[in-house]
């Protein structure tokens, strides 16, 4: 195929570095958004000989400004843009629903919610006017968008959102050949879940160890779902550790 673009939000750990590692072994040019340029160099770095095809951009995706500057530089650079995985997010630390600050809410949706629309809508813009037109955006969906855990009213509430957003970036995008899917992912085992290992709140109160997965399962899925022609499209696509309650979850 001939070599295609990607964009990578929060590249510089976890989810989304598993993801820029698989699209670059896949043969992708890859931009690397994130706050921290020296992590996302890091991310670079573990690329080894596909490291010439990485290009990492410090970016806030809370930010109009910085995320049209990122794709804009995007574009100037390789000159389209075949896939975005928007996968950018932060959580709050576990407290009760009653006690949760106002500004932290705000935060969060602020990153998760429309950072993920601002780097939709400059993927979009790009998408649109490109030729050959169209691309793909795969959005990070989480499992808490089915099923939350306690304490993360902020968190469950922005994934619960991104299926809507998925589903009107799905109908939007139709008349450009822009498809839209979401990945729900459960336990990926990155900094985020280190906690899993010493024991998690369940529904009932009770603290309890999870299994975790292999973060680079998940690389290997956005490359995957992006595989696809565009006459196809993978609406959402759950990956979770096998033996994380979730099923039985609550």
């Amino acid at each position: 195929m001939a070599q295609k673009i990607a964009v990578v939000t929060g590249a510089g750990t976890g989810i989304g570095r598993s993801a820029a590692l698989a699209l670059l072994a896949a043969g992708y040019k890859v931009a690397l958004l994130g706050r921290r340029l020296d992590a996302l160099e890091e991310t670079k770095s573990m690329a080894g000989a596909n490291a010439a095809h990485a290009m990492p951009i410090a970016t806030d995706v809370s930010q109009a400004e910085a995320v049209n500057a990122a794709f804009a530089q995007v574009k100037s650079a390789w000159g389209r843009l075949d896939l975005l995985f928007n996968n950018a997010g932060m959580n709050a630390p576990g407290v009760l629903f009653e006690d949760l600050p106002v500004e932290k809410w705000t935060e969060i949706v602020a990153v998760n919610l429309t950072g993920s629309f601002l780097c939709a809508q400059a993927a979009f813009r790009i998408m649109k006017e490109q030729s050959p037109q169209g691309g793909r955006i795969i959005n990070n969906g989480s499992i808490s968008a089915h099923t939350p855990r306690p304490d993360s009213a902020p968190y469950t509430a922005t994934k619960h959102a991104i299926t809507g957003l998925t589903k009107s970036l799905m109908l939007d995008g139709r008349k450009y050949d822009i498809c839209a899917g979401q990945i729900d992912i459960g336990n990926a085992a990155t900094p985020m879940t280190q906690r899993m290992k010493k024991g998690v709140k369940q529904a009932d109160g009770t603290v309890a160890v999870e299994a975790t997965m292999d973060v680079d399962n998940v690389g290997r899925a956005i490359v995957f779902m992006d595989s696809l022609d565009l006459e196809a499209n993978i609406f959402t696509i759950t990956i979770k550790a096998s033996k994380m309650p979730f099923e039985g979850r609550g």
